[in-house]
């Protein structure tokens, strides 16, 4: 078994690295063990295919430096918060067994991103529940419940509770965002279909959050997360 100190549970190939990616690479140099499991394979997505992001996704996962990157197959667009689905998250959770899990926002623009946050938010605490039976290579899963539940912020500005300083990992993380070539600005693929998130101007804006976000802590790149409980700290100089 392949235990995660941090396992990342977003719903499309790029939302880690986009929400997150700093906070990975940073824990990762660490000494932490981080992994992501991407919910679907993004394939409604305007641009590229399935499998041309499994192989993005691949691709990032390297930059990363991640213990693990998987997809569970859970239809991009149509998937609900529902017990088939739930139970899917839930044999992922007992697989890694992670201290801390990362999802997506509460609420965004692209409405997969909302219902994966709920879906992952009910499923991180029914996975705690032993009485609810998941099998992995035929063998029954014990139940584990992670210490802690974060949401990146994505599209629409939230209000975070906690940033964490990713100024050393920035360039990184933005090469990480760039290895989903189908996605994001690419002058290879200027005949495909412009979007929203392949336009030069898209990644300017996430610059320009990681920046507010690290003014607030006085350093030059910070990622914001948010939790539905308290969040405590030991020691008040730990505090920036």
């Amino acid at each position: 078994m392949l235990k995660l100190d941090i396992l990342v549970l977003a719903v499309h190939p790029d939302d880690a690295e986009l929400g997150c990616g700093g906070t990975i690479l940073k824990h990762i140099a660490s000494g932490k063990k981080v992994g992501i499991v991407d919910l679907t394979r993004g394939e409604l997505g305007t641009r590229g295919s399935a499998e041309i992001r499994d192989k993005e996704a691949a691709a990032a996962g390297e930059i990363l430096g991640l213990a693990v990157r998987e997809n569970l197959g859970i239809p991009d667009g149509f998937f609900e918060n529902t017990k088939p689905y739930q139970l899917k998250v839930i044999e992922a959770i007992r697989k890694y067994q992670p201290e801390i899990i990362i999802t997506n926002a509460y609420h965004d623009r692209h409405p997969d991103h909302g219902r994966a946050c709920n879906l992952v938010a009910d499923s991180a605490f029914l996975s705690g529940l032993r009485k609810i039976e998941t099998f992995e290579g035929g063998s029954l899963q014990e139940p584990w419940r992670a210490k802690l539940l974060l949401h990146f912020i994505q599209d629409v500005y939230i209000k975070p509770d906690i940033v964490v300083d990713v100024t050393d990992y920035w360039d990184k993380k933005v090469q990480s965002i760039f290895a989903y070539g189908s996605q994001f600005y690419n002058p290879e693929w200027e005949e495909e279909p412009q979007t929203y998130i392949s336009s030069p101007e898209f990644i300017a804006v996430v610059e320009a959050r990681a920046r507010e976000f690290g003014k607030a802590i006085h350093v030059r790149f910070a990622e914001g997360f948010t939790s539905r409980r308290i969040l405590g700290v030991d020691n008040l100089f730990d505090l920036r």
